[in-house]
């Protein structure tokens, strides 16, 4: 029997298109992206593409997409973002 997997708030499966790009940098083509060193550059250089396809594929421009570590902080900034446009002095 097939399973219906219902949790996705929990965690979501990994596309095999996403694991497959992902694997060589989660193996050892790892660097801190904010670093000069080799390592570091092609991190950087990785990011910016995934940040352009992400752009290309949404049709936004590389500067509106944003990386982070999680769904909080990304609701967190949606929050401060959208309190920032409507000249929100608090957020409740």
């Amino acid at each position: 029997m097939k399973q219906i997997y219902l949790d996705n708030n929990a965690t979501t499966p990994v596309d095999e298109r996403v694991l497959e790009a992902m694997l060589p940098y989660l193996k050892g083509k790892f660097g801190n992206p904010s670093s000069v060193h080799n390592s570091g550059r092609e991190a950087k250089a990785a990011i910016e593409e995934a940040r352009e396809k992400a752009a290309e594929f949404i049709n936004a421009d590389p500067s509106e997409i944003y990386f982070t570590s999680g769904g909080t902080e990304s609701d967190n900034i949606a929050l401060k973002g959208t309190a920032y446009q409507n000249k929100a002095k608090k957020i409740i």
